[in-house]
């Protein structure tokens, strides 16, 4: 017998479509919930039922608690996978699923709430003795003096965040005291504007760092490991453009050290399924950010390393099933890097929707590519821009940069502007080629390279 009878996915694109895949191998029955522009996505297409749930806006589709608990309902339904992005971190969606009789293939509400507030969580992760950056250590008050007092002690340039923000929003770095306070309170507003909660803290800002983040399982029953790190330093506003495992320049003792502090901290928060810790790391410490408590875009590269398929241990955690690995059956071999494709110009990343009129995968050992993208499919406007994932994997880092130059060069895709081209110069850049470049690299690099044209 399968785990769950039947599984909503609660996506769309590529990682709907790698849901689906797991769910199939399992022998789980699907439901692809879709907006109106979505209804031709290859997912849909494959599950054993579809729901329309709302028009093309995600605000009145796949944001829409009471549409995807309606879609579960009429389908019979026992459980749903969020995914990443959209509600995959809500836990107002998690709470009211499982109030209405349903399993979220997620961490528990209270663990969601606890980790998506970044004060609550250094605070958290702080009492279990992971290493965090120097900061406000709570949220800033009211009083300018008082702020002024910590950011001397902490030592400038600090960093200004909203503590319910991410993607690159709600941040601002201040490099001297006459700034500050006029810093705070733009962020303040920027912060209860987007996120919807003004509260904002403050940590040191580090000038060089490297993004390094820690993958981890744990099961409902005590059960908890690490699978080893990833480096995402090569980012753009701070979006990741390619992802790495491992991370180079990362020991095997300093793997295991701060993964055990990890792993340690999963138990004390009674953390349950699939979740990321985030690190900036300088001058060999490591820092915490925040930890995302979902799949991650990125999870393909931890997936070849290590043989294990982090979806299916996703679905079987919730289900109640004890982790399928120990710590000591995790090895990482080899070595794995993740281009990020997405439907804009290469050069002034302006979206690019439309159809695809040909596509051709690229294929050979050591290459794997999750998309769903098919020939006539129609990219909409309405979403994200990344339509797919290209990953190589190789004996070492050599081999696999060799292995993506070649399937990036075979790859071909016509109709629509991608960022392919990017990802070969990035490939063929001499820092990149080093490894072991911070996060401000990318960014650095492309400056440069406006100004030489």
């Amino acid at each position: 017998m399968p785990v769950f009878e039947k599984v909503v996915i609660a996506n769309r694109g590529e990682i709907a479509l790698r849901i689906l895949r797991a769910c199939e191998t399992m022998g789980i029955k699907t439901v692809a919930v879709h907006s109106t522009v979505d209804r031709n996505l290859k997912h849909v297409g494959m599950a054993d039922e579809s729901v329309c749930i709302g028009p093309a806006s995600s605000t009145d589709s796949y944001l829409s608690i009471p549409a995807i608990i309606a879609a579960a309902e009429v389908t019979d339904a026992v459980a749903v996978h969020p995914g990443y992005g959209f509600l995959a971190e809500n836990a107002d969606f998690a709470e009211r699923l499982e109030e209405s009789g349903f399993v979220f293939i997620g961490p528990r509400p209270e663990t969601i709430r606890l980790m998506g507030d970044k004060v609550s969580a250094i605070r958290a992760m702080q009492e279990a003795g992971v290493p965090c950056v120097p900061g406000s250590d709570g949220p800033l008050g009211d009083d300018p003096e008082a702020s002024l007092r910590i950011a001397e002690r902490i030592g400038y340039p600090i960093i200004i965040k909203a503590s319910g923000g991410g993607g690159g929003r709600g941040m601002r770095v201040v490099h001297t005291e006459a700034r500050l306070i006029n810093a705070i309170t733009l962020t303040r507003q920027e912060a209860g504007t987007v996120f919807g909660n003004p509260e904002v803290y403050m940590e040191k800002y580090l000038m060089n760092p490297r993004h390094v983040e820690i993958q981890v399982l744990a099961d409902t029953l005590g059960n908890a490991i690490h699978l080893g790190e990833r480096d995402c330093s090569m980012q753009r506003r701070h979006q990741k453009a390619l992802e790495e495992s491992p991370a180079p320049g990362i020991t095997p003792e300093q793997r295991e050290a701060i993964g055990a502090v990890c792993v340690a901290a999963c138990k004390r928060i009674n953390y349950r399924g699939a979740g990321t810790f985030e690190f900036l790391y300088e001058n060999e410490e490591f820092y915490f950010i925040e930890m995302n408590t979902r799949i991650q875009v990125e999870h393909c590269v931890t997936e070849q390393v290590t043989g294990v398929d982090l979806v299916t241990e996703q679905i079987r955690i919730a289900a109640g099933l004890p982790l399928s690995y120990t710590q000591d059956d995790i090895q990482i071999r080899g070595h794995a890097i993740e281009c990020r494709i997405n439907a804009e110009d290469a050069e002034s990343f302006i979206p690019s929707p439309g159809v695809v009129q040909y596509f051709h995968a690229p294929g050979g050992p050591g290459i794997r590519i999750d998309t769903h993208l098919y020939d006539g499919y129609r990219v909409p406007p309405n979403y994200d821009s990344m339509i797919g994932k290209l990953i190589g994997y190789g004996a070492n880092r050599e081999e696999c940069i060799a292995r993506l130059k070649v399937a990036l060069d075979e790859m071909v895709l016509e109709g629509i502007n991608t960022n392919i081209p990017l990802h070969k110069w990035v490939l063929r850049d001499e820092g990149f080629k080093r490894g072991g470049f911070n996060i401000h690299y990318l960014e650095k690099r492309l400056a440069e390279r406006a100004e030489a044209k």
